[in-house]
């Protein structure tokens, strides 16, 4: 990634930061400098006689098209991409049309939901012969594994605007704990768990981190500390974050977002993600349960593991490849990731993530 390609306006910053599968995901994405080598890696799935696999995805799927080309060019299957909301979205509208399938093969159901995808039978069970390296690392547990493959991944974590700390005299907060410290009164602003992804991770990550009997305190604290709530991350971070002129120094954002705020001239970024506080939300593809052309779909689940797709992934949706490609420049020396991110296990969020939300309402919203 070069650093014109970083250095962006505050508005095309907001839109590049907006993780796949969001609700508040920015339209203007700039174009990816990568370029495919000259051949993909060889799928396990090959037709010399063609054919289409549609895919459905959420609406920020964005890898370039002519890695997508590579797709046709390495299979002889013709890709039509079908987009159908964000995460949370996507997986319902596949319960619900689990007796017609809409597509063959899906991409961006999530670790948050990924167990209601698997449980209601949308998806009919694949894995690649050969996973590359690192993809194991970050499978879902259990018999999930054989129906949903990692395809990307990223860290959704507290970012503060050191810039604007420095200027006070200030130090920033560090934990969540932190965050209901009176010395923060009125400096953090999240989106809101029913209207938004990260959102909807970040109550999930304070319940890992303060448990199923304290994560409701902790929120009655934060909101009690002047915490603001808005309906998605491009108002907290494009709007009311003071990176972006706003009045709020500490955002719920990514840990990919700290790059994006390298000033025009400068050379190290002006905000940092609090890596004590990520909770890692990673993005599965999979077969769909009576998919049209299943062979087809096979192929594209082997093809989102190749070195050209997992390459773009960066510059293209924002977030971190599931294997050991080398990462962009910019990427690779300030998109640090968690080493011990916040962790709950996906069939207990299934279990309770509407009860979670509407508790969460009752405490955020009122």
């Amino acid at each position: 990634m070069s650093h014109s390609h970083i250095r962006v306006s505050v508005c095309a910053a907001a839109a590049a930061l907006a993780l796949t599968g969001c609700t508040l995901l920015g339209e203007d994405k700039p174009e990816s400098g990568q370029s495919p080598p000259d051949s993909a890696r060889e799928t396990d799935q090959v037709s010399p006689a063609g054919g289409e696999v549609v895919l459905v995805t959420h609406d920020s799927f964005a890898v370039p098209e002519e890695v997508l080309d590579g797709f046709t060019e390495a299979t002889g299957y013709d890709l039509v991409v079908q987009a159908s909301g964000d995460a949370g979205s996507l997986t319902n509208q596949l319960v619900l049309t689990r007796d017609s399938p809409i597509g063959d093969a899906v991409f961006g159901i999530d670790n948050t939901f990924a167990t209601r995808a698997v449980g209601e039978g949308v998806l009919t069970p694949y894995s690649p012969s050969e996973l590359p390296p690192g993809v194991s690392d970050h499978a879902l547990p259990g018999e999930a594994a054989d129906y949903l493959t990692p395809v990307d991944f990223g860290d959704v974590c507290v970012n503060v605007d050191d810039a604007w700390f420095a200027t006070e005299g200030l130090e920033p907060p560090q934990t969540l704990e932190d965050l209901t410290d009176p010395v923060y009164r009125d400096l953090f602003v999240t989106p809101g768990a029913s209207s938004s992804s990260p959102g909807l991770a970040f109550l999930i990550a304070t319940v890992g981190e303060f448990g199923e009997d304290g994560w409701q305190d902790y929120w009655e604290g934060l909101m009690a500390n002047g915490a603001r709530v808005t309906s998605g991350w491009s108002d907290a971070y494009g709007v009311d974050f003071t990176f972006s002129g706003g009045d709020r120094p500490i955002v719920l954002s990514y840990a990919s977002s700290p790059p994006f705020t390298i000033p025009e001239g400068g050379e190290e970024p002006t905000t940092s993600a609090l890596l004590d506080t990520c909770f890692r939300q990673v993005e599965y593809a999979g077969v769909l349960e009576g998919a049209a052309n299943p062979e087809g779909a096979r192929a594209l689940v082997d093809y989102l593991l190749t070195d050209p797709v997992q390459a773009a992934i960066p510059d293209s949706m924002y977030v971190y490849p599931v294997t050991d490609v080398e990462l962009p420049e910019l990427w690779a020396q300030w998109a640090e990731v968690a080493t011990e991110p916040i962790e709950v296990d996906p069939a207990l969020i299934e279990e309770h993530r509407e009860d979670w939300v509407r508790a969460w309402a009752d405490i955020a919203t009122g």
